[in-house]
């Protein structure tokens, strides 16, 4: 079912993935969700969702930091087993990719779980009479 905004606009339902994906407002898929890096939006430019009351917590962090340890403790272990380099060919190797794939992986993890918040009726989601 579409829902209504305060103007009367209808909005199709957005798959919350495709939004999180994008980093784009969870009701209409068009607006922009972040102002700065990690910044969330007051409220959608396009269909003014009040985005002020959000609240995705550190949940996106642990996730970033479970999965992204996974990935590189498992790349470290095999490079150290095949190679054995020294310790520096390591900081070398896995910092950026810790620093790098921490911030890509932050910003659609954010907007996942706000996403996933509006689909459940958590953010500001009414349903129609």
């Amino acid at each position: 079912m579409a829902e209504k905004n305060e103007l009367g606009d209808r909005f199709p339902p957005v798959p919350w993935l495709r939004a999180a994906l994008g980093c784009r407002c969870p009701r209409c898929g068009r607006g922009q969700l972040f102002s700065g890096l990690l910044n969330v939006r007051p409220a959608c430019e396009v269909c003014r969702l009040d985005l002020s009351a959000q609240d995705a917590g550190d949940g996106p962090a642990v996730f970033v930091i479970l999965f992204l340890g996974l990935i590189v403790v498992a790349l470290a272990a095999i490079v150290e087993i095949e190679y054995s380099p020294p310790i520096w060919v390591h900081l070398m190797l896995w910092t950026p990719l810790i620093v790098g794939g921490g911030i890509a992986m932050l910003r659609p993890f954010k907007a996942a779980l706000i996403a996933l918040q509006y689909r459940h009726r958590l953010l500001g989601a009414r349903t129609q009479p």
